[in-house]
């Protein structure tokens, strides 16, 4: 079943072709819906290296060795882990650009500094820039995980065109 994100991922696929680059996905609260929306389209596997699914801080730190410090000084939905996510996803792959997504999609966990909706995403090439960004998104669950699959699916089309 095709994801309601499939043009995106077609457009994500195409540049990335065109540019001769593999891509590589960080997510937390996204669950793997991000690598699961390129992986919707036929072929991807030529520009889809691989996705790491970091749910938990552990996870977090084993797998793409995000700093206990980054967590403890400003938590798993920060800027500064996402960061870490996406550098971490460059190092453990063979890929070129990551994106990384971490935040809070509910409909607990929410606090009055890190509401319900928010999420931080990163993205990170291996020659050149990183960049970080957060945003606040409406809506339930299902809403705020689908609204960021397509932030970081175009983030990363942005950061190729």
């Amino acid at each position: 079943m095709k994801s309601t994100h499939y043009p995106l991922a077609v457009a994500l696929g195409k540049a990335l072709q065109r540019h001769g680059l593999r891509v590589v996905t960080a997510e937390s609260c996204t669950g793997g819906l991000v690598a699961g929306a390129i992986t919707d389209v036929p072929g991807s596997s030529g520009w889809f290296e691989r996705g790491f699914v970091t749910y938990t801080n552990e996870a977090k730190v084993e797998l793409l060795g995000v700093l206990s410090a980054t967590l403890d000084a400003y938590g798993a939905v920060s800027e500064a882990t996402a960061l870490e996510m996406a550098w971490g996803a460059i190092r453990a792959s063979h890929a070129d650009i990551a994106v990384a997504v971490t935040g809070i999609a509910g409909p607990d966990g929410g606090t009055a500094e890190k509401p319900v909706g928010m999420v931080c995403f990163a993205w990170a090439r291996k020659e050149g820039p990183v960049e970080a960004l957060t945003r606040h998104f409406e809506g339930d669950r299902e809403a705020i995980r689908s609204v960021a699959v397509e932030a970081a699916l175009q983030g990363l089309l942005d950061r190729l065109n």
